[in-house]
């Protein structure tokens, strides 16, 4: 099940959930960075819920380098603390760099707020028993100082809101004071924060277009975007725009392709997302770290699904 189609049907917000330093046009770039490929863990969530280390072994042995964490049924941290969590992943020759948390208290209201068609309203209204039994997490509404503390603790550089509903103007004001609170309180833990988008976000409301508005209320220095590629293609955005719309405020990115028939995350390379000249701007886009992302529909993605992603990347790369 993918990420956005996950958050719309269980309202897990706060399990939803490189390039070493920006490099220049340089000639050296493919074998500076084809080493740097990360992988968001939602990705194989399943996995890491069964089995953390195990899991973490297997991705180190295929060649990831940098992780972004979306929690589980453990927990943030897949049932360990942030600086265990981290600590066990540089043992493994890897990184955690960024963690995805959710942005405001899950209900069946915010979830109904993240579903763009009555398909997906009908979907969450079958797991809504599910949805009331489930614990209450952290978020960044109510305990953005404590998730920022954590992130330090685990000594990451990046905390990202998974998902905030903006389905209408006030959800998107919301949304604005969320970030700006989680941002003061990354500044304060020495994290900077961020925001991931799906396609949603590019949905016009009132002639109002969320994802520039965030990005224009919101403090340049305090809140960054971490750019999904595969649901801004798909919402007809072009990457390469934001890059030059936001200069140096991307610094995260999530490689995602997307089928061109279904609209929906497939395995790097088999989609219709240009990665080539998304890569070319990475230097306006001010990116740090990327993460490979394939939230398949319909079943686990499993970690033949992920080797072939980093393969096939790759290659792109190259």
């Amino acid at each position: 099940m993918n990420r956005k189609t996950f958050l719309q049907q269980t309202g897990t917000l706060a399990a939803a959930g490189i390039l070493s330093p920006v490099l220049g046009r340089a000639t050296g770039f493919i074998s500076k960075t084809a080493g740097d490929i990360g992988l968001q863990l939602y990705t194989i969530g399943s996995l890491m819920d069964a089995d953390p280390k195990g899991t973490l072994q297997k991705l180190a042995a295929i060649g990831y380098k940098n992780l972004e964490s979306a929690g589980g049924s453990k927990g943030l941290y897949y049932g360990y603390k942030p600086a265990e969590f981290s600590s066990m992943v540089k043992n493994m020759g890897m990184n955690w760099r960024s963690a995805h948390v959710g942005g405001v208290p899950y209900t069946v209201s915010t979830l109904m707020k993240l579903a763009t068609n009555a398909k997906d309203s009908a979907q969450i209204k079958k797991y809504i028993p599910y949805i009331e039994k489930m614990p209450k997490t952290a978020n960044l509404q109510e305990n953005a100082q404590q998730l920022a503390d954590e992130a330090a603790e685990g000594g990451l550089e990046f905390l990202v809101c998974a998902a905030i509903p903006t389905k209408t103007i006030d959800d998107v004001k919301i949304a604005v004071d969320v970030f700006g609170k989680a941002g003061e309180a990354c500044k304060k833990a020495g994290v900077q924060f961020a925001f991931h988008n799906h396609s949603f976000e590019f949905t016009t409301i009132n002639g109002i277009v969320p994802y520039d508005y965030i990005m224009e209320n919101t403090d340049k220095d305090l809140v960054k975007s971490e750019v999904d590629l595969g649901w801004a293609t798909v919402a007809g955005q072009n990457p390469v725009d934001l890059f030059k719309k936001y200069h140096g405020r991307i610094p995260l990115w999530h490689v995602k392709d997307m089928d061109k028939t279904t609209k929906e995350p497939t395995e790097i390379g088999k989609g219709y997302v240009d990665f080539k000249p998304i890569f070319d701007a990475r230097h306006i886009s001010g990116m740090k770290y990327f993460f490979i992302e394939q939230d398949a529909v319909g079943a686990p993605t499993t970690m033949g699904d992920v080797t072939n992603d980093y393969n096939n990347l790759k290659r792109i790369l190259a």
